[in-house]
């Protein structure tokens, strides 16, 4: 998908590229490529999920409703670019059947300040955990099991109001 513009005012535009891939990514090319297009932000922050290489997790699946998945995603990046002043947004989710140490998400913001740019990935990644439009399940010992979200991931998601 390509990138597209997310409502910061009505003078300018911000460019927000969101994404949700069945393949894999590579998260490093992902995070060069975003910094390279955002010379001018002063601060570039990122976070990546991946699923977890302990011993105990064989597998992780992500589903998802089409018709409703991608545009809350690209709904989330507009709230995030309406409440602080960002320079650019990236959102890249997987779906499908994952192994360990493989990427789940990444969600990069650009700004002219360190703070802004924080806060929108952390905004983003509290919605994307807690009230996200995945259906998620692991496999341990061969058996899939169903996840659902933990209180902790509620209460995040509460402190931003």
């Amino acid at each position: 998908m390509k990138s597209r513009s997310c409502p910061r005012s009505a003078a300018a535009e911000l460019p927000c590229d969101v994404r949700l891939l069945v393949e894999s990514f590579d998260p490093a090319e992902e995070i060069g490529l975003f910094a390279a297009s955002h010379r001018g932000a002063g601060g570039i922050v990122s976070f990546i999920g991946q699923v977890r290489g302990d011993d105990s997790v064989e597998a992780l699946e992500l589903r998802h409703y089409d018709p409703l998945t991608l545009p809350a995603m690209r709904g989330l990046a507009d709230e995030a670019s309406a409440r602080w002043s960002l320079e650019g947004l990236l959102i890249i989710h997987r779906s499908g059947i994952m192994y360990p140490g493989e990427p789940i998400v990444l969600v990069a913001a650009a700004s002219r300040h360190r703070r802004d740019a924080f806060a929108a990935s952390d905004y983003a990644m509290d919605h994307l955990k807690s009230q996200s439009w995945f259906w998620k399940r692991e496999k341990v010992g061969g058996l899939w099991r169903w996840i659902e979200p933990r209180a902790a991931d509620f209460q995040d998601i509460a402190r931003w109001g």
